[in-house]
């Protein structure tokens, strides 16, 4: 299983201290704690590598499909105005993450990247309808190469308290490739234009780089 660049500081932490609390309970604590606090501390230990696994995704999507950026459940498909970038009506898809799917955060669809953003914000939960415009996030705009400009969020949940962001204007995005990271539950909405064939539904789950959830107009 690899394991993400993000989590390595936060595993040897959380692994050290394991053993030292395993340690210190075997000698010094009475019979029965000196075995449920170490299986506890293992197990939280396992659930620390289990969220920070980077698994290999091939996305082979067609120019004009959305594939879906995150692993997840769909929990919003409506009509919204946009007002930070694109400043018209688009359709927003939200994909939420919970502690333990997979917190890589992939592009969408292929181009440029034209827009990029970090906005410090509050930490509602991530499924609050809210949390879009007020939570810590940050925008990405990708410009397909047939000129379509697709917006999409990451949205820190309330147990995330770190948002990571490869993406930088001018890069090179390819669909399915990692852009970026965030630590804990959370969301990602997906901006795209009315005329998009959305592919997906409330309440499917989603994986990564591999699931079409939408299809632009050629």
């Amino acid at each position: 299983m690899r394991i993400h660049k993000e989590g390595i500081a936060s595993i040897v932490i959380v692994g050290i201290a394991t053993l030292i609390i395993c340690i210190m309970a075997i000698m010094y604590l009475p019979s029965v704690v000196n075995i449920v606090l170490p299986v506890l501390m293992i197990i939280i230990f396992g659930l620390i590598v289990w969220f920070f696994r980077n698994p290999v995704r091939n996305a082979n999507n067609l120019s004009n499909e959305i594939v879906a950026p995150v692993d997840g459940k769909v929990v919003v498909i409506e009509k919204v105005m946009e007002t930070e970038f694109l400043n018209r009506e688009v359709m927003q898809i939200s994909i939420f993450m919970s502690p333990l799917n997979v917190h890589v955060c992939r592009y969408p669809v292929s181009g440029k990247v034209v827009y990029r953003k970090y906005h410090p914000g509050k930490y509602l939960v991530a499924f609050h309808p809210k949390s879009s415009t007020l939570n810590e996030r940050t925008t990405v705009v990708v410009e397909t190469s047939s000129q379509t400009q697709v917006l999409f969020r990451q949205i820190a949940g309330a147990l995330a308290r770190r948002i990571v962001l490869y993406a930088k204007e001018g890069d090179t995005a390819v669909a399915g490739t990692e852009y970026g990271f965030i630590k804990f539950g959370s969301r990602l909405d997906i901006f795209v234009p009315l005329d998009t064939e959305i592919l997906c539904k409330l309440g499917d789950t989603t994986r990564g780089s591999e699931d079409v959830i939408a299809r632009l107009k050629s």
